[in-house]
C-alpha cells in the first residue's frame, strides 16, 4: 500500500503557499492605498491588482520548488526554511517588478506595496507552514499519514532506527516489523513484530507496509534483488542503508562512467561552482573588512608596541586546503618568548607542564594563562587578534569560513585529516559558532568535518552572522 500523505501534504502547502502570498499582497494593498491617505504613485484598481499578482505569483510557487520547499529534507529544518522563504520572497517580488518595466504594466499603486508585500509574504506563509506543521503532527496522533516501516537487518544501526522513529506522533513513521536472526531479538523489548525471512514479514504485514529500509546487504545478490521488486511491485518506498557510511558522506552524484553508471562520491560538497562563489565572497568582504577594520588595527599595533615591545604580529606555519603549508598572521597576544612554541612547549619553559594536561583538558583554555600580555587578554576577548587573517583570506590562503587552521602537529595524530584538509581552512567556522573555546578538541574536528561534508552558502552566511553575534555578546572567547 503505498502511501500518499507526503503527496497531499505537498500539495496542501503548495495551495496554502499561493492563498497566503495572495492574502499578503491583499493586505499589503489595504494598508498602503485605503489606510494610508498620502498621495500614490498610480491609480491601480483593486480588482485589477489582486487580478495580475494571482496571474504572477505562480512564478513564486516555482521558484519555492525549484529551492527544495516542498521537501523533506527542508521541511525538517525551520531554520533552513526560513532562509529560502526569505530569498524566494525577495526573488518573486525582484521578478513581478520585472515583469511591470518589460511589460510596461504598473502593478503596484505605489512604492511602499512592494516592501509591505515582501514582509507580509513573508510573515503570512511561515505562519501557514506552521499551522500546516500543527495540523499534519496532530493528524499523526490520531494515526492519519502514518508510514509503516519493515526494517530488514539486525545490524546496530536497526535499533539505531527504532529508537529515532519511536514516536510515531513526531516523526510520521511506525516500525511494524524486523526482519533479523534468531540471535537479534532486541526490537523485541520494544514491543516490534520480528521475523526470521523476509516472505514471514511480508506475508504478515504486507497489506499494511509503506516503507522498507533495508540495514544490511546480503551476500547472496538474488535475496537482495528479491527485496527491492517486492517493493517495487508493491510500490513501496524503498531504502537501504549502506555498510560502509564513509563512502557516503559529502557530495554524492550520480553520473555515467564511459557509459558505465556509478556514484561518484566526493570528500566534501564544496566543489563546482561552490568554490568560485566562496571565492568571490572571500575577496569581497575580506576587502571590505579590511578597509573597515584599518583603524582598529592600527591602534592595535601601537597598543602591543607600547606594551613591552617585540613584534606586532604573530606568524605561524598552519595547514589548509591539501595539506598545503602557510604562514598565518595574527596580532601578538602572548610574551615573545612563547612565539612559535606549542602550549606544552611554552609551559615546560616557565616550568609549569601541568599546566599544558590542564589546558588541553579544558577545550584548550586556561582563564589566567600565564603566556598572554595584558594587551593580548583584551583583544583575545574582544576576538581582535584574529583581524590580520583578513589578509590571509585575501591572498587566498585560507577562507573566512571553514575549519580551524591547525599547526601540522595538532593534526598529525588525527586519523580523519585528509577530509578536514580537503576545503581551506577558514577564520571562523562551526566549531567556533558552536561553544568557540568551550568543547573539546575532538568535539570541534568532528563539526569541522560536518562542516566539509555538509558545506552549503547559505550555512556560510548563518556561521558569519553568528560569529558576529558571539564576537559582540563575548561567548567563548579565550
Amino acid at each position: 500500500m503505498k502511501n500518499n500523505a507526503s503527496l497531499v501534504y505537498s500539495v496542501f502547502l503548495i495551495l496554502g503557499d499561493f492563498v497566503a502570498l495572495v492574502a499578503a499582497f491583499t493586505v499589503a494593498y489595504v494598508l498602503r492605498v485605503t489606510l494610508d491617505h498620502t498621495q500614490i504613485s498610480a491609480h491601480i484598481e483593486a480588482l485589477t491588482y489582486i487580478g495580475i499578482l494571482a496571474t504572477l505569483l505562480p512564478f513564486f510557487i516555482i521558484i519555492f520548488g525549484l529551492l527544495g520547499l516542498y521537501s523533506a529534507r527542508v521541511l525538517g529544518n525551520r531554520f533552513a526554511e526560513l532562509g529560502r522563504l526569505a530569498i524566494v520572497c525577495f526573488v518573486g517580488i525582484l521578478g513581478v517588478i520585472s515583469y511591470s518595466y518589460i511589460a510596461n504594466v504598473r502593478i503596484f499603486p505605489a512604492r511602499l506595496v512592494t516592501l509591505y508585500g515582501f514582509l507580509l509574504a513573508l510573515c503570512f506563509v511561515l505562519l501557514f507552514r506552521t499551522i500546516a506543521r500543527g495540523i499534519r503532527r496532530l493528524l499523526f496522533k490520531y494515526g492519519v499519514g502514518i508510514a509503516n516501516v519493515l526494517i530488514v537487518g539486525d545490524t546496530p544501526l536497526t535499533l539505531e532506527l527504532i529508537r529515532l522513529l519511536a514516536d510515531t506522533a513526531a516523526t510520521g513513521y511506525n516500525v511494524a516489523g524486523v526482519v533479523g536472526s534468531d540471535d537479534f531479538r532486541p526490537a523485541k523489548s520494544a514491543h516490534i513484530a520480528c521475523f526470521d525471512t523476509f516472505d514471514d514479514a511480508v506475508a504478515r504485514l504486507g497489506g499494511e507496509l509503506t516503507t522498507i529500509v533495508q540495514t544490511e546487504l546480503y551476500a547472496s545478490g538474488s535475496r537482495n534483488d528479491h527485496i527491492l521488486v517486492y517493493a517495487q511491485e508493491h510500490h513501496l518506498d524503498y531504502r537501504f542503508v549502506p555498510g560502509n557510511s564513509e563512502l557516503f558522506v559529502g557530495k554524492i552524484e550520480a553520473e555515467l562512467f564511459h557509459s558505465v553508471p556509478v556514484i561518484a562520491v566526493h570528500q566534501t560538497a564544496l566543489i563546482g561552482w561552490g568554490r568560485v562563489v566562496k571565492r568571490l565572497t572571500d575577496l569581497v568582504l575580506s576587502t571590505v573588512a579590511i578597509i573597515v577594520a584599518s583603524p582598529i588595527m592600527l591602534l592595535t599595533a601601537i597598543a602591543i608596541k607600547l606594551d613591552g615591545g617585540g613584534s606586532v604580529f604573530f606568524r605561524q606555519t598552519r595547514l589548509t586546503r591539501d595539506d598545503k603549508p602557510f604562514r598565518v598572521f595574527k596580532f601578538r597576544s602572548q610574551y615573545p618568548q612563547y612565539d612559535g612554541t606549542t602550549p606544552e612547549q611554552a609551559f615546560a619553559l616557565m616550568g609549569k607542564p601541568d599546566l599544558g594536561v590542564q589546558y588541553r583538558a579544558n577545550g584548550d583554555m586556561l582563564p589566567d594563562d600565564p603566556r598572554i600580555t595584558r594587551v593580548g587578554r583584551v583583544i583575545r576577548r574582544l576576538s581582535i587578534d584574529e583581524l590580520p587573517q583578513l589578509f590571509n583570506v585575501f591572498l587566498g590562503d585560507i577562507s573566512l569560513v571553514g575549519p580551524r587552521a591547525l599547526i601540522p602537529q595538532e593534526l598529525a595524530a588525527y586519523k580523519k585529516r585528509h577530509a578536514i584538509l580537503s576545503v581551506k581552512s577558514g577564520i571562523t567556522g562551526l566549531a567556533q559558532v558552536s561553544g568557540r573555546r568551550n568543547i573539546s578538541f575532538d568535539e570541534r574536528r568532528q563539526l569541522d568535518l560536518y562542516y566539509v561534508q555538509n558545506w552549503s552558502f547559505w550555512g556560510d552566511l548563518v556561521i558569519m552572522a553568528r560569529t558576529v553575534s558571539a564576537v559582540l555578546m563575548q561567548r567563548g572567547a579565550e
